[in-house]
């Protein structure tokens, strides 16, 4: 006997309790042709002369009138299943007991066509008589009903769980992605256009922080709209994967997925090195939902490389002591692959949550930039990917956001486990809508080393706190911080400028003499974007100018310096440099046209016999080998002029996964005072075609 997991009350009078249009009553032979509402009556009717029928009085009871409780159900099967017996007399219960076992089998209730099981409460008058019936009761309690109502319910969801694989819906999928709270893969390629729409006086968009969610970007640029403009008329499966939609599409009611496999198959010619390059990348690529709260994506990718001779030359650069050949520039570790080929695997991942309108909480695997221009100098995509986790809150005119990550020095092993030294890294940035045209924010990020002694350190943990007061409760060689300002101004809704001044270490009495000393740690950016220039859809053009001084983002205890894995976590070129920057985008339906000239002074260390200075320029030197306290200037050392001018044209072959196939010309020219084993005068022509997944930014301007 089973449970009693499911009691139903009856209410014998039509009417009292309606059933759901999908569920009927157990069906008797005699009641198979009847219309669904006269089930339920030819239902008792004929479980009652059955039990009639099957009724034997109990000998030595006096003949009187008394009631029996019955509780029973009739299964998946259409088994009666008595549960419960309750009567005056255990004669009288035993007699009805033995008249519900000798039940025939019927056809089972059903509910949308599928076998359920179906409890009841019945009272029967005893001895029983013939065309008599059950009483009929008119009353019940409010917990007696709620009861019924629950278990009603119970019933039919087993039903259905019983019987739901081939009721599951997964083809409803209709660009879900692009209303979701998913993140827009970081790419120059498709933000510049986001921006455009988001960046217009009135807007209360903030532009800083990214990446950006499906969601946000909606508010502001009609993403569904570009999708339809794109779509190209496609009949055949293959057809539309190959041009219009995702590989693998999945959505019902509450979830949704997509999963792309990708690639980025390069093959291109430097001319002054004589080599012919290459990559091969394999990669899936997935985004997805569950609720209206979760969202999720990854991406995989395996690749081996051929480089050209100077990014080969910035791959070796950051090789690590214990003999991994290189660190691939925003990717990651590489492999040897034999004649100067790299393997390198890059993973990517992230699970959103978001509890209410204003917050997400957001733990992750990937990059993070902060900032309105080409380069950041506070936080840029420029490292590989690292283990964070991002708490963000937008209401009014804010926008805040606390990013907890762990980076790597591969310099130095921990000596309990020989892995790579980690440190961890809080960021605090603040942006405020001054007014329609006015953004201004704040932030400031601490790094701390964790050793054997230290992990994570439970004082960075407020999300509210200024580091600078725990960076001096914790002794000033336990972290560093750094601080500074970001702002931007609309001057028409196609014209923006923006800037950033970062100050890693300030001794206010040194800038206002001018002694150039080393511990007045600052960078600055300004730029301008132009939208629709000069009269034309979807042309941008920009203009920015970076200057870092010598030694910012360095640190004396090297492992604590604004790096990850020997990458610079701001701008690619460290620091001690002038860098200015022109850039056009153009799109025209799934064609685009790319346009970009750097030139910059940078300055290296001499490296020559009897200066080994640290002129500051290499973020992974220690300040204790400076070249002096005072009268540092900008690109000091071995100062190196440089020059790089890229031209790219492509085709969007799918605007749902951002295939697309390329061409690509690159000139860089680098001229040192000296010729050393860091930088040496040389020119590259490198000519580079392809096809690729555009899911991350990658940059050859180093």
């Amino acid at each position: 006997m089973k449970k009693l997991l499911f009691c139903f009350a009856l209410i014998f009078s039509l009417g009292l309790y309606a059933q759901d249009d999908n569920e009927r009553y157990p069906v008797f032979p005699d009641c198979e042709n009847l219309a669904r509402l006269d089930l339920e009556n030819c239902f008792y009717q004929n479980l009652y002369s059955e039990l009639y029928a099957n009724y034997e009085s109990p000998e030595g009871v006096v003949a009187g009138n008394s009631e029996v409780v019955v509780r029973f159900e009739v299964d998946q099967e259409g088994k009666f299943v008595p549960i419960r017996i309750d009567g005056a007399t255990a004669a009288y219960k035993q007699a009805v007991q033995d008249a519900f076992e000798k039940l025939p089998q019927i056809k089972p209730a059903t509910y949308n066509a599928d076998p359920i099981f179906m409890p009841f409460i019945l009272r029967v008058q005893v001895p029983l008589k013939e065309n008599g019936r059950f009483t009929d009761v008119r009353y019940k309690s409010q917990a007696q009903e709620s009861e019924y109502e629950e278990m009603r319910e119970d019933s039919i969801a087993f039903a259905k769980a019983a019987n739901n694989y081939n009721n599951i819906l997964s083809n409803q999928y209709d660009g879900q992605e692009l209303r979701s709270e998913a993140l827009i893969p970081l790419s120059y390629q498709r933000y510049h256009r986001y921006e455009a729409g988001m960046n217009k006086i009135g807007n209360n968009a903030h532009t800083a922080v990214k990446p950006y969610t499906y969601k946000y970007v909606s508010q502001y640029f009609d993403l569904e709209a570009e999708r339809e403009s794109l779509l190209k008329d496609k009949t055949t499966w293959l057809g539309k994967k190959w041009h219009n939609e995702h590989f693998f599409e999945v959505a019902g009611k509450d979830y949704w997925f997509v999963l792309d496999p990708g690639v980025d198959l390069q093959v291109g010619r430097d001319n002054d090195q004589d080599i012919t390059t290459y990559n091969n990348t394999r990669l899936v690529y997935l985004n997805g939902g569950i609720g209206k709260q979760i969202t999720f994506g990854a991406t995989i990718q395996e690749s081996q490389a051929r480089f050209p001779g100077y990014f080969e030359g910035e791959v070796r650069l950051r090789r690590t002591p214990t003999g991994t050949p290189g660190v691939v520039p925003g990717r990651g570790i590489a492999e040897d692959g034999g004649e100067n080929v790299f393997d390198y695997p890059v993973t990517t991942g992230y699970v959103n949550f978001k509890p209410s309108k204003y917050f997400d909480l957001q733990l992750g695997h990937g990059q993070n930039f902060i900032g309105d221009g080409y380069r950041s100098l506070v936080l840029s995509d420029n490292s590989q990917p690292y283990p964070y986790f991002k708490l963000n809150a937008k209401f009014w005119k804010l926008d805040y956001t606390v990013l907890y990550t762990s980076l790597q020095d591969v310099n130095t092993e921990e000596t309990s486990t020989r892995s790579w030294l980690q440190k961890y890294m809080v960021h605090h940035y603040l942006s405020y809508n001054v007014t329609e045209r006015l953004n201004i924010g704040v932030f400031e990020s601490v790094l701390w080393r964790r050793d054997d002694k230290r992990g994570f350190d439970l004082n960075y943990v407020n999300p509210l706190i200024f580091y600078q007061t725990i960076e001096l409760q914790t002794n000033s060689r336990g972290g560093n911080a750094m601080l500074g300002a970001t702002a931007k101004y609309k001057f028409t809704d196609e014209i923006t400028g923006y800037g950033q001044l970062v100050f890693d270490e300030l001794r206010t009495s040194s800038v206002l003499s001018g002694d150039g000393n080393y511990r007045n740690k600052n960078a600055f950016q300004l730029g301008v974007k132009w939208q629709n220039a000069l009269g034309i859809d979807n042309l941008m053009l920009q203009g920015e100018f970076n200057r870092v001084r010598p030694y910012t983002y360095s640190h004396n205890t090297i492992v604590l310096n604004y790096g990850n894995t020997n990458q610079a976590l701001a701008h690619p070129w460290g620091a001690n440099f002038n860098e200015l920057i022109f850039i056009g985008r153009y799109v025209k339906d799934r064609w685009y046209g790319i346009a970009k000239a750097i030139y910059g002074n940078r300055g290296y260390d001499r490296l020559t016999a009897g200066d080994t200075a640290y002129y500051g320029g290499n973020i992974y030197r220690s300040e204790f080998d400076r070249i002096s306290d005072n009268g540092n200037t900008v690109a000091q050392g071995n100062k190196t002029d440089y020059l790089f001018g890229q031209l790219e044209a492509g085709y969007v072959i799918n605007p749902a996964s951002r295939l697309k196939v390329f061409g690509q010309l690159i000139y860089r020219s680098t001229s040192p005072e000296i010729d050393n084993v860091r930088v040496v005068d040389e020119s590259t022509l490198w000519l580079n075609v392809g096809i690729r997944t555009d899911i991350m930014n990658w940059s050859f301007d180093r």
